[in-house]
């Protein structure tokens, strides 16, 4: 949690206009806490320096050509460049965000009775006897094909506080899915 300590009238007339009825002294704001793995962290701040010590170069440079062309008003190029800089600029500031919120989850930590969080789950389908296991990952770790399903998928909804054994009935686009249990793990 942020807490963020207000003291100018401009930050009551906002406190009174998000909550009417009182006139707080502190204003909570709840950001969005996502876990991650060490290398998905990892991956997550390379993406956001290349953005800013490529990408950005890269743009500012695009407009800088842009705008040596002449009449700003009837350049497309130059437009194109600008709004290219504000949706760099959004993406920046978002990843900014994800990683001030991220945590990275410490394996040992972990209960690794039930499924969690990075936990390893081997399914089998009670519908058609195939097994297949996967690992449950935030949503920007998800990768199919190496197997890391996310936590918010209608899958790993389903799964998440399951136990060894126990059937997990999930509602997935295709129809419903009755999947085993077999094993789970924290590797």
């Amino acid at each position: 949690m942020v807490f963020f300590v207000l003291n100018t009238n401009e930050a009551f007339d906002f406190l009174a206009w998000c909550f009417p009825i009182t006139n707080p002294q502190y204003c909570t704001v709840m950001a969005k806490v996502s876990y991650y793995t060490p290398e998905g962290l990892k991956k997550l701040r390379e993406e956001l320096d290349h953005l800013k010590n490529v990408a950005r170069p890269s743009i500012s440079r695009q407009i800088a050509e842009a705008r040596d062309k002449g009449d700003l008003s009837e350049n497309a190029e130059y437009d194109a460049a600008k709004e290219a800089q504000g949706l760099l600029e959004l993406k920046i500031s978002k990843l900014e965000d994800v990683i001030a919120n991220a945590r990275v989850l410490d394996k040992s930590q972990l209960d690794a009775s039930k499924v969690m969080v990075l936990s390893t789950v081997t399914l089998k389908n009670s519908i058609n006897g195939q097994t297949m296991t996967y690992t449950l990952v935030s949503e920007s770790e998800a990768d199919i094909k190496a197997g890391k399903i996310s936590v918010n998928s209608p899958i790993g909804k389903g799964l998440l506080g399951k136990k060894v054994g126990e059937k997990a009935e999930i509602q997935v686009p295709s129809g419903v899915v009755m999947l085993d249990i077999i094993d789970i793990k924290m590797e």
